[in-house]
């Protein structure tokens, strides 16, 4: 008969509380706590603002895509700017094949939508397009920014605008000639302002919208909140007798607020947020 002595139960006791502790160790270590960049007052001005960033271990890409989805789905909201950890893996979504595949996705199934609908052929079917990177493409801008990881920049941006140069988003592009074919009038609602027009108007044509059925830029006189101006500018759009079979934008601020639309498509967008 083979005799085993058990533990006594004081000597369990520190033992146990050492596996807790390697426990809580993993759990914090395996957590990602993605911090913020938050943005000073001066900075939303357009002036030369501070940016605090945490200073962390950079946060696995996992942990980044989620955050992504947390901002796609409207889950994350009143953001300054991207995570600190995540400047790279935002960098590297834009610039690279999954940002050109997710554009096609909403592009494609925009165009499914846009020919499955019964239209009236009366030309009052509008699809309304936002500007700022829906119609065009502001990466050139971002990429020498940081990503969305620097303090907005006003002053820089509206020279951006100025040289008219900006690329179309070459997927909207593609579906904005399907919709020009089926007798879907394009409506612009975008929130630069007004004085802004002239090369708006110039960098659209030259990035291939040649024709358009209004172009609505925002009054400089007008607050910074895009979504009482937009939906105030569809609801305009609906009194004068257009039906807005369709809406697009990168912001959830473009597509929010009665009336939306018959449906609604959004472009990813995960360098900034607009209220």
């Amino acid at each position: 008969m083979e005799l085993r002595l058990l533990p006594r139960r004081d000597a369990l006791v520190p033992l146990l509380m050492l596996l807790l502790l390697l426990v809580v160790v993993v759990h914090v270590h395996a957590t990602p706590r993605l911090e913020m960049v938050v943005t000073s007052s001066a900075a939303s001005g357009g002036g030369a603002g501070t940016t605090s960033r945490a200073r962390a271990a950079p946060a696995p890409a996992a942990a980044c895509a989620s955050w992504r989805l947390g901002v796609e789905t409207n889950n994350i909201r009143g953001w300054y700017g991207i995570p600190a950890e995540c400047r790279g893996y935002v960098s590297g979504y834009m610039l690279g094949e999954q940002f050109r595949q997710d554009c096609a996705v909403v592009a494609r199934e925009a165009a499914a939508y846009a020919e499955g609908l019964a239209l009236a052929g009366d030309g009052r079917e509008a699809w309304v397009l936002d500007v700022d990177d829906t119609a065009l493409s502001n990466l050139p801008y971002y990429a020498d920014t940081g990503f969305g990881a620097q303090p907005y920049n006003a002053t820089y941006f509206d020279e951006y605008v100025a040289n008219a140069t900006a690329p179309a988003l070459r997927e909207v592009l593609e579906l904005y000639g399907k919709l020009l074919a089926l007798g879907i009038r394009v409506v612009f609602i975008t929130g630069r302002h007004d004085y802004q027009r002239e090369p708006t108007v110039e960098n659209l044509r030259s990035a291939g919208y040649h024709t358009w059925e209004k172009l609505v830029l925002k009054p400089s006189s007008l607050g910074s909140s895009v979504v009482p101006y937009k939906s105030g500018e569809r609801q305009k759009l609906v009194d004068a007798g257009y039906r807005i079979v369709g809406n697009m934008g990168d912001q959830w601020s473009d597509l929010v607020g009665a009336p939306e639309g018959e449906r609604t498509f959004k472009v990813p967008d995960p360098m900034y947020y607009v209220a």
